[in-house]
């Protein structure tokens, strides 16, 4: 993420910046504690992995997609639909 930050600072690109945000969004809900200590207490476990992975892989679809420019709005449409966070979160934190 400080990688994208760096080079992307200060994006005019609407799909572009709302991408740079998701990509923030995604780190943050997966590095989030409450993944960790479900897997610890033996709870739900599947369940803290698949989000983990979700998160992770939604993340590197992105990172992926914005270095080639070849942003896909309907997959980036999707996921801000399904976890609607942060509304606010500004990606230029990880610079």
């Amino acid at each position: 993420m400080v990688e994208l930050a760096k080079l992307y600072p200060n994006e005019k690109n609407a799909l572009r910046k709302k991408a740079l945000n998701q990509c923030a969004r995604e780190l943050l809900l997966a590095q989030s504690s409450d993944w960790l200590f479900i897997i610890t207490n033996g709870t739900m476990v599947d369940y803290a992995k698949k989000r983990i992975k979700d998160h992770i892989g939604r993340f590197t679809k992105l990172y992926e997609q914005i270095k080639s420019d070849s942003i896909d709005a309907e997959f980036l449409k999707d996921i801000l639909k399904k976890d609607p966070i942060f509304p606010d979160i500004d990606y230029m934190i990880y610079s």
